[in-house]
């Protein structure tokens, strides 16, 4: 049984640094272990133009801490008025690596999304010219489908379709949740890749009722049943490069996830890659650790892997109740519980 576990220094190709005082918190966590890492835009108002993003760029750049190299990749958010100037421009850029498709009303702060696919053309068309990958929230929001059902049918009725009409469009699923989006990209012709969650290979859906409502664990898509979290796992543990690391960190102080109407998202960024060495581990599978976190990423989107590494002891460590989120706290995933690997 492995001490310790070397790996090339891995990339975040999903996570959610929010703004404002919270960026203070939640860079340093994500900087001290990821490179990289591909940056959400819903915001309010939402990232929407490169020069919003080169904006958004600076301030994180600000909050990195002295000594530590983090380099942010900034996305744009689609609309329905996303304009092929908008996409060249963004292409054009060396910081803006990708433009995410959020259904309109689908998870945090996706109000500003695309309302109908078919609305966004002008942009995908510019987006399949130019290289651009497109980053999708993989659910349909129809209240009439059950909300467990929700990416199944997206696949169906969004996702085949656009594969038809853009073959080249280089597409990013991200944080898939069923066996059927691990088949589905396993099985794509084309430039078509996943990013997986911590949570979601680790949990099932048990966890978001273990003894009570566990807002905690409660994140968008929502957590699957049992058959889809080992799935997951074998898609991730396979060392299919089409399956990389997104953490899709998406920290809320206690107060709005311990509410009325708890906001959709889980925090991960405190102890990322202590969490996926405890699911790769799990499934024996830690020598193909290093793949997904360090390789998959860089290699569909089209940058060199990094250079430095960092290193896992096995160590017994108790995570916090909760850390300091801005003026506020928050409560990571595995509050309270042991984790075994621990980031040196």
């Amino acid at each position: 049984m492995p001490q310790t576990l070397v790996l090339r220094r891995p990339d975040d190709w999903h996570i959610h640094l929010r703004d404002g005082a919270a960026l203070l918190s939640l860079v340093p966590a994500a900087a001290r272990q990821f490179a990289r890492a591909i940056v959400m835009p819903n915001l309010r108002p939402p990232v929407t133009t490169v020069q919003a993003a080169l904006a958004y760029r600076n301030a994180i750049m600000a909050a990195v801490p002295a000594g530590m190299a983090f380099e942010p990749l900034m996305t744009l958010y689609l609309t329905d008025n996303t304009s092929a100037d908008e996409v060249a421009r963004a292409a054009a850029s060396d910081h803006v690596h990708g433009i995410k498709y959020y259904p309109a009303g689908a998870t945090t702060n996706s109000e500003s999304g695309v309302t109908r696919i078919e609305r966004a053309s002008a942009a995908l068309e510019a987006m399949e010219r130019h290289g651009l990958p497109l980053l999708m929230h993989g659910e349909v929001t129809d209240p009439a489908i059950d909300i467990f059902d929700r990416e199944r049918v997206f696949l169906d009725t969004v996702l085949e379709p656009l594969r038809r009409r853009f073959p080249s469009l280089r597409i990013v699923l991200e944080h898939i949740t069923t066996a059927e989006a691990a088949a589905f990209v396993t099985e794509a012709t084309g430039p078509v890749a996943a990013t997986l969650t911590a949570q979601h290979l680790l949990l099932n859906r048990n966890a978001i009722f273990d003894g009570g409502i566990r807002p905690h664990a409660y994140c968008l898509p929502v957590l699957k049943r049992e058959s889809h979290r080992q799935a997951l796992l074998a898609a991730a543990t396979s060392g299919n490069p089409r399956f990389f690391l997104g953490t899709d960190s998406a920290p809320h102080t206690r107060a709005n996830k311990e509410s009325g109407c708890g906001h959709a998202g889980v925090y991960s960024a405190h102890a990322a890659i202590e969490l996926y060495a405890e699911a790769f581990e799990a499934a024996g599978a830690l020598d193909r650790l290093e793949a997904f976190a360090s390789l998959n990423g860089p290699r569909f989107y089209g940058l060199a892997a990094n250079e430095g590494q960092v290193t896992l002891e096995r160590l017994d460590w108790t995570v916090p109740a909760s850390y300091p989120m801005g003026d506020d706290t928050v409560v990571p995933l595995r509050a309270g519980h042991t984790l075994h690997w621990r980031l040196v």
